[in-house]
């Protein structure tokens, strides 16, 4: 029989393996940090810079210039019609998608013969990209021959064209309901899977002590999908206030700012009028008030405790 050595390994060398398997993780992390520093740090700093610049493109007059900026957004008589737009746009985007979402999830939680076909079809706006679904609600809800006037005016509910993206409050209510169709299937997936990570006997528990389906809902199946519910909301929130490739293809922010949005008059500065220092002191406004959101939503809403 072999014999084991006996040899004690130096110290030395038991803290290089000690420090070499602490540093594993990182090494392997590392091309993809680098990779993330370069994309999204870089970009993040300079735009930060920028909003402190007198920076226009093809301008060689380009200078630190501190406050003004942001001295010139907070005077724009524009701005408070596109922070009221804002806020509209967000809330009932969100409130849309996470409602009926919810309703789609409860719908297809339960078996019944073809889910897994009606599930491919309702899914389905989720794998469009922005610009296409603004394509389709551009030529849906077009003045003189979409879709939608042709149908209203078939079921004899309007007697004359609506110019929907020309019209102010019209233009937002087209985008907010395009925005609602393509964020739907978002809600409906992730509750979806939280529904089913629910125990059933659970519910068998709780029907043998006489709960009914409403009682059911709002002791047991919120409290389980609440961590889910609460990401969600926090996520499209954050996603639907950061977009603008919507509004930017359906109606560009018309008719007269009555559809414009932060994230799309940064975007219309920026390549429109090519004032990438006023851009970007909008960017950092609208990053402000994004932490300040995160933070204050995840501290009112308890996710920790809901872990």
């Amino acid at each position: 029989m072999a014999q084991k050595s006996t040899r004690k390994i130096p110290a030395h060398k038991r803290g290089w393996n000690h420090t070499k398997r602490m540093m594993e993780p990182y090494t392997l992390l590392m091309p993809v940090l680098v990779l993330l520093l370069i994309v999204f740090a870089v970009p993040l700093v300079n735009s930060f810079i920028m909003a402190f610049q007198q920076y226009k493109l093809g301008s060689a007059d380009i200078h630190f210039n501190g406050l003004d900026n942001f001295r010139k957004l907070f005077s724009d008589e524009n701005l408070g019609l596109i922070l009221k737009n804002t806020v509209i746009y967000v809330f009932c985007s969100v409130a849309g998608q996470f409602l009926l979402g919810m309703a789609l999830a409860l719908a297809l939680w339960k078996k019944f013969r073809g889910r897994g076909i009606y599930q491919s079809i309702v899914f389905l706006p989720w794998a469009f990209s922005a610009f296409v679904v603004g394509l389709m609600f551009r030529w849906s809800f077009n003045g003189e021959y979409g879709v939608v006037n042709d149908l209203l005016m078939k079921l004899g509910m309007i007697d004359k064209n609506i110019a929907w993206l020309g019209t102010p409050g019209y233009s937002l209510f087209v985008v907010i309901l395009a925005m609602i169709w393509i964020g739907v299937p978002f809600f409906a997936i992730m509750i979806l899977a939280a529904l089913q990570s629910i125990p059933s006997d659970i519910f068998e528990a709780a029907s043998i002590d006489g709960a009914g389906a409403v009682k059911k809902f709002f002791r047991i199946t919120v409290p389980y999908i609440k961590p889910t519910i609460i990401m969600t909301l926090l996520l499209r929130t954050i996603w639907i206030l950061n977009s603008f490739d919507l509004i930017v293809v359906i109606t560009n922010g018309g008719p007269a700012n009555y559809s414009m949005t932060l994230p799309t008059y940064m975007y219309t500065r920026a390549f429109s009028g090519y004032d990438f220092g006023f851009a970007s002191a909008i960017g950092v406004l609208l990053m402000t008030a994004l932490m300040l959101y995160t933070l204050v939503f995840l501290k009112v809403t308890n996710y920790e405790e809901g872990m």
